[in-house]
């Protein structure tokens, strides 16, 4: 054996004779062994780094990392050791990894072992016992291991998900830091800076997340300026562009010389990938653009869904698709030429007169500044700037010996990009310094790029008394402060970020978004909360700035919320208020709704997100008009159709319709106002079902697992094994349960045993035609709304409703249902279920079984009016709920009043006569009793086969000779046979009730109660539409409500 290995084994040896076996014990022997076969080579093994989660050794040849090894004990399970927390992490990061006992050795490439060798073996005395050929293997397995060379990357896909894997060790290597870290440490001040200057919530994870990012990026964009060999981490901050000092500066701070060392190994790597990536082929691929791709941006996303696909969602990374991006671009160029005069659009080069404070505070200075000053206030990787510099650089084709002089003096200076994330920050920086670079720019002069890192959102901090790091961005957000408040910015241009729980809850922009919460319903709790979405605030910030300068263009691409939802009225007469001219071009592609083309064909989103989606033109004049005009057009159809459409137009060919709204809400869609009066004129169900107050949703769980149930044993079985675990953390891995803010475990131990299980378990329906049990406490059942649910323990019956159509989730209006029993918040596909009790009990008879009194929760005004049309006919309330049962399932009322069902709780016309009342009272009292399996309804089904019962699978399978008819296998074998594919089809909220009964019972043996209940389910729907079919030609002869092209989804 040679003599380097006899010398180890001869350590190892005696380090398990004095009975410290451990790898710590061990690791001094394998340093030397290394050095020794290698002496060029230096084995580091530093402690304070393997804290944070670095392997035990680093292999380095001229400072350069060649390759890690991960030790353990003598003897222990390499296996287990390759399924542990560190060593996955460092497998999936790392090229060339060896883990090793001291005596197996295993050589892992990008993760998979690609070879071992074993050099002895311990035997019971405790002696090593030789492997034959050991030292041979090993030394050729250290070879390799000592020669690795990471291949040469050529693609960006390649070069993002290499990068992704080392970005996600760096994260994670923060987050160990941070947590050893002592409070003054250079990593504690860095995050405390980025949480007071641009995200005050910033958490620990998402700071990490952050930093990780901005290494990658910053390392690939100083890697893209470098020039010649010798790439490194300590001198990256000299390549990155000169176009962004502030960039230059933050990563010397955080990737520079002065690295954490526990970081910076990990980051090394990194930069030893990019210093051997053919980097001319991958810009070369970046030159690839088309239609719908940024090369850049693509780059990017791949880097995300390689580094942590969630956060491409999180973080609304959507790259808007260029046509979009392109429409937006010229049109705001053709307004400028048209409605300011302005001849050369967006490549305006004109300046004006005016007058700003002076920098010292006292007193005004005249200056001038760029007529046409462009922002995007979100700017993301830069893709609108990206456009607009690519459309001026256009109108200079023949004449390149303009451009540096016109970029330098006329483009730059007034082209401003705002953004919060540094990882897109930097992309934008890179994106549009190469553009220009290409386009014949030279980026000689300190001229910078106007793109600052700063929350849009947020006011200006001091910088006096800041740390160093800190001030540096609080610099740059001043700068972006000075830019968003003081320059006259002309256009604001963008797609700002959706978060409907918005982190951005600062006093200035609250304050301005109070604008869109005047009307008293706005006021009441919880009733503006979609007012809070980020993209609103964006919109309000960039109101706010137009108004500011005086005149200009609004242009961005949205969420389409705001066009038509109720809660936005104030919203929407505001910026009638603010702007002269309004033009909408909807996008639509709801995937929430499940929008479809007028045509009833399939409509698509042009991002891949469920939310639909437009693009709002807004223009404030000069002159102002006497009045807002509001314009829309809507493009329906598959994405590609909207792409070509998109690519191909601008504001001045759409075929626009004048949808101005005369009165609140102040809808941005085209409405027929002979109809809308006529609509409006009926009752409205909130104000119908008055005397209980505000209509309230059903009773929440918080925890679904735990608090619903199939019976009434397994209900009380639930709250017993509750009862029986011993924690906290038992109990939760037993069931999934609430949050610890809204439940508490030691509360639930200490009052659930006072409870009379077989007193409490209740009945419930949990979705339609669907009744579950639960245990009506607030430990079981966390949100029980009382004010509601209470009374309908006794005997009652509950109209269940959606404030609107959106809320229900479904493609129509079918959001309505009857109980007889309290009702969970999800009845319908998107919650918001509403109930309006029928009858109400006094306090001390709610939870009393004997006889007790009860009113009708019926408004008197309502049943004066309703008396009005009814003459002397005595009304019951059983009659009058029953009437407005039969209206809300009426196909043509759905449909004639489609438009408005969309937007608010339904309402219900009188009818003409008693005789109409009776009629529809009578048919909406069938509907009833069949939706609450009151009826027994003959099955239309058959369950042909004997078998597990088991539902393995749910799927509709239809006949091949009469495609409306089919089967509805559960399993391989069991099927109910003659299921009419309008009844498969049918919805209430949004839910297909046959497909989601079975579905919800996946895994479970279905009972003969169970099956039987099945059929009698298909049955009542099947009978639905009979009774709608009568309630449609009641309501037409009686009422005179004629449908008007009624489309009866799910109907035969």
């Amino acid at each position: 054996m040679a003599s380097p290995f006899a010398h180890y084994l001869k350590r190892i040896e005696h380090a398990l004779k004095a009975g410290n076996g451990t790898e710590h014990a061990c690791q001094p022997a394998l340093k030397a062994l290394i050095e020794a076969l290698r002496p060029q080579l230096i084995a580091t093994n530093e402690p304070q780094r393997i804290a944070c989660g670095a392997p035990d050794f680093i292999i380095t040849h001229d400072g350069i990392p060649l390759g890690y090894i991960e030790t353990t004990n003598i003897g222990a399970d390499l296996d287990e050791a390759e399924n542990t927390p560190q060593l996955k992490r460092c497998l999936g990061s790392l090229h060339n990894v060896i883990l090793t006992d001291h005596l197996e050795f295993r050589l892992y490439r990008d993760g998979e072992r690609v070879g071992s060798a074993r050099l002895a073996r311990v035997q019971t005395s405790g002696d090593l016992r030789i492997s034959a050929n050991g030292a041979e293997q090993l030394i050729l397995l250290l070879d390799a291991f000592f020669d690795a060379r990471a291949p040469v990357i050529k693609t960006p896909r390649e070069l993002a998900e290499r990068m992704a894997r080392l970005a996600r060790l760096i994260d994670d290597l923060i987050r160990q830091t941070l947590g050893h870290e002592s409070k003054p440490g250079d990593l504690h001040a860095q995050y405390d800076a980025v949480r007071k200057i641009l995200i005050p919530s910033l958490s620990v994870d998402e700071f990490a997340d952050m930093y990780a990012q901005t290494i990658a990026y910053g390392l690939f964009a100083a890697r893209c300026n470098h020039v010649g060999s010798g790439f490194m981490r300590e001198l990256a901050g000299k390549d990155l562009p000169k176009t962004n000092p502030f960039l230059r500066r933050l990563f010397n701070t955080i990737a520079g010389a002065d690295l954490d060392e526990r970081i910076a190994w990990a980051v090394d790597d990194l930069s030893g990938l990019l210093a051997k990536a053919d980097m001319a082929a991958i810009l070369e691929d970046f030159g690839h653009a088309t239609q719908q791709t940024d090369p850049v941006v693509h780059f990017y996303e791949s880097f995300l869904k390689a580094y942590d696909p969630k956060l491409r969602e999180l973080r609304g990374v959507y790259y808007t698709p260029e046509p979009a991006v392109g429409y937006i671009v010229r049109s705001v160029d053709a307004l400028l030429k048209r409605e300011f005069k302005l001849a050369d659009g967006i490549a305006d080069s004109s300046k004006i007169r005016l007058k700003r404070r002076k920098a010292n505070g006292k007193g005004e200075e005249a200056c001038d500044s760029h007529r046409v000053q462009i922002l995007d206030p979100a700017c993301g990787t830069g893709t609108f700037l990206h456009a607009i510099i690519a459309s001026i650089h256009e109108q200079f084709s023949g004449n390149p010996g303009f451009w540096p002089g016109y970029v330098a003096q006329h483009l730059l200076p007034r082209l401003h990009g705002f953004e919060l994330l540094m990882a897109p920050y930097a992309i934008a920086h890179m994106k549009l310094g190469l553009q220009l670079k290409e386009s014949g720019y030279d980026f000689a002069t300190d001229e910078r790029l106007r793109v600052f890192l700063t929350n849009t959102l947020e006011e200006a901090h001091e910088i006096a008394g800041l740390p160093l790091f800190t001030q540096w961005l609080a610099e740059e957000a001043a700068a972006a402060r000075d830019v968003g408040k003081n320059a006259p910015i002309m256009v604001v241009v963008g797609n700002p970020p959706y978060s409907g729980h918005s982190a951005n809850k600062g006093e200035w922009i609250e304050g301005l978004l109070e604008s869109y919460k005047q009307s008293p319903e706005l006021k009441k709790p919880a009733q503006a909360k979609w007012l809070s979405d980020d993209y609103v605030k964006f919109i309000r910030f960039a109101q706010w700035r137009i108004e500011q300068t005086g005149h200009g263009i609004l242009a961005f691409i949205t969420n389409h919320s705001y066009l038509d939802n109720p809660t936005f009225l104030d919203m929407r007469a505001s910026l009638m208020s603010s702007f002269d001219d309004i033009y909408v071009l909807d996008l639509h592609g709801n995937g929430k709704k499940k929008e479809k083309t007028p045509g009833g064909g399939k409509d698509e989103n042009i991002f891949d997100i469920q939310q639909g989606v437009s693009i709002a033109l807004l223009v404030r004049r000069t002159k102002r008009a006497s009045r807002c005009t509001v314009r829309r057009a809507d493009l329906w159809g598959g994405r590609t159709g909207k792409y070509a459409w998109l690519a191909d137009h601008d504001v001045l060919d759409t075929d626009w319709e004048d949808v101005t709204p005369s009165a609140a809400p102040w809808l941005f869609v085209k409405q027929d106002e002979r109809l809308a009066v006529e609509y409006n004129q009926a009752w409205s169900v909130a104000d119908i079902f008055k005397p209980n107050g505000e209509p309230a949703p059903g009773f929440a769980t918080q925890h679904d697992e735990f608090a619903i149930s199939f019976t009434c044993d397994e209900a009380r079985r639930k709250v017993e094994q509750l009862l029986e675990t011993r924690s906290e953390a038992e109990a939760r891995e037993l069931f999934s349960l609430c949050a610890q803010s809204q439940w508490s475990y030691d509360r639930a131990r200490a009052q659930l045993p006072l409870v009379d299980l077989d007193e409490a378990a209740i009945e419930v329906l949990y979705r339609p035609f669907d009744t579950r049990f639960s245990v009506y406490d607030r430990n079981v059942l966390v949100h029980r709304r009382e004010r509601v649910t209470a009374h309908l323990l006794r005997d009652n019956l509950a109209l269940c409703i959606p404030k609107n159509q959106e809320s229900s989730g479904s493609a129509h209006f079918d959001g309505v249902f009857c109980a007889d029993r309290p009702v969970e918040l999800n009845l319908f596909r998107r919650g918001g279920a509403f109930v309006l009790p029928l009858w109400l009990y006094q306090a001390e008879d709610l939870r009393n079984k004997g006889a007790a009194e009860r009113t009708a929760n019926l408004s008197p005004a309502y049943l004066t009016a309703l008396k009005g049309a009814v003459g002397s006919m005595r009304l019951k309330p059983e009659d009058v709920f029953a009437y407005i049962y039969a209206v809300l399932y009426a196909p043509g009322y759905r449909a004639r009043y489609a438009d408005f069902l969309k937007r608010s709780f339904p309402r219900i016309p009188i009818p003409r006569s008693a005789d109409a009342f009776k009629t529809v009272a009578a048919l909406g009292h069938e509907l009833i009793a069949l939706h609450l399996m009151r009826e027994t309804t003959p099955s239309i089904t058959k369950f042909p086969k004997a078998g597990s019962n088991r539902v393995e699978k749910v799927e509709f399978v239809p006949d091949p000779k009469h495609p409306e008819i089919g089967q509805v296998a559960i399993n391989d074998e069991q099927f109910f046979q003659g299921m009419p594919r309008s009844v498969w089809e049918f919805t209430v909220g949004g839910y297909p009730v046959a497909h989601k009964w079975l579905k919800d019972r996946k895994g479970r043996l279905l009972t003969f109660d169970e099956l039987k209940a099945y059929g009698r389910i298909v049955g009542a729907i099947d009978e639905t539409f009979r009774i709608q079919d009568r309630i449609d030609e009641a309501l037409q002869d009686t009422l005179g409500i004629k449908a008007r092209g009624a489309r009866r989804v799910g109907a035969r």
